[in-house]
């Protein structure tokens, strides 16, 4: 893509998201952002990674197949070149806290 291309393409996927944001504010319960390089600790030390998590957001929904219903036709995939979101329950005692 030409670098005008990308910037168009940027634009209308930013814009596609704000449409998002608004449409689940209420599920939002944080907004996360993008995420960068990845460091893993292990035994063996600090290495830099690769992984395919490119941005976070929290949604509260009644359950996990609900929450990954919110995401049916997200911008990260219908405009920006991703191939999917990954949708993960955060597992804590109480759901609300």
């Amino acid at each position: 893509m030409s670098d005008e291309e990308r910037r168009a393409k940027d634009e209308e996927g930013l814009a596609a998201l704000k449409t998002w944001d608004e449409a689940h504010k209420d599920a939002i319960v944080y907004e996360g952002g993008p995420l960068g390089p990845t460091k893993r600790t292990s035994p063996d030390g600090v290495a830099d990674v690769v992984n395919e998590l490119t941005v976070f957001v929290a949604v509260r929904a009644p359950s996990h197949e609900a929450a990954a219903k919110l995401f049916e036709g997200h911008p990260h995939f219908t405009v920006f070149p991703c191939d999917s979101v990954d949708v993960m329950p955060l597992l804590a005692p109480d759901p609300d806290a």
